[in-house]
């Protein structure tokens, strides 16, 4: 579909969001779109990664405002990650905002340029992070640390974000593409069923409370949909200004 690129090769399904003048914003059509290529794949290994500048700047607020559409498609798109049996690899090549920190997160592992940073950006315009990202970031990083990037909308660099332990490979731009191919040949070629095992294990132990934490996230998300604050954050974002808040 338009906004996804897919190239399957080598027993591996590389999807390529590609909305590059948008920095690869998404619709709830497309975050289907991804999900339903990594559910049918026959690929021993996926690699999820953005065209342009942008690894993915979240939903996309420049035209009508988010609804509740996108917030489903992310959380299945979240869990079809978390639940595939197959290593899912986020070559994070530049920003990681919004719901696109959460998918980031939800990959086994990430390989991200030295360049690239992450943000939750959801409470700029009066959300709450979604997709899965009240678990995915504490999980990865502690509680102080996740308040600090959800409360505050902090831009966090690779390399502080590798250093929290947030992601788990970060290297130069120039080394990127080579560092991507090694890990994604390394999982490739390593034990598929013991791989998907251990994934299982490994998610049972941090993050099992995920689907009790989307459906929080969903109730919060659809109320705070509804509030002035909503629309004044949309509103400030399409024009380039701050927005100015008053609590209802």
């Amino acid at each position: 579909m338009d906004g996804l690129l897919v190239d399957e090769r080598d027993a591996v399904l590389h999807l390529t969001l590609d909305r590059p003048d948008k920095f690869n914003a998404l619709s709830a059509d497309l975050v289907h779109a991804v999900a339903d290529q990594i559910d049918h794949t026959t690929a021993r290994v996926v690699v999820l990664t953005g065209n342009g500048k942008a690894f993915c700047s979240g939903a996309d607020v420049s035209g009508d405002k988010p609804s509740m559409d996108t917030l489903h498609a992310a959380n299945r798109l979240t869990l079809t990650i978390l639940d595939s049996p197959k290593p899912v690899v986020a070559a994070v090549n530049g920003i990681a905002a919004g719901v696109g920190v959460s998918f980031a997160l939800a990959c086994d592992l990430q390989v991200v340029k030295a360049s690239a940073a992450f943000m939750l950006a959801f409470t700029k315009i009066g959300l709450m992070p979604d997709g899965g990202a009240s678990l995915l970031v504490p999980a990865a990083v502690g509680r102080a640390r996740a308040a600090r990037m959800a409360l505050l909308a902090e831009k966090i660099p690779a390399a502080q974000a590798a250093e929290w332990g947030l992601v788990n490979h970060v290297v130069s731009d120039e080394d990127f593409a080579a560092e991507v191919d090694r890990v994604v040949g390394a999982a490739a070629a390593a034990a598929p069923l013991a791989l998907a095992r251990t994934k299982q294990s490994i998610n049972a132990a941090t993050v099992a409370q995920m689907r009790a934490i989307l459906g929080l996230e969903a109730a919060g998300q659809e109320s705070l949909m509804h509030t002035e604050d909503f629309a004044e954050g949309v509103a400030a974002f399409q024009a380039k200004r701050a927005a100015n808040f008053h609590g209802r």
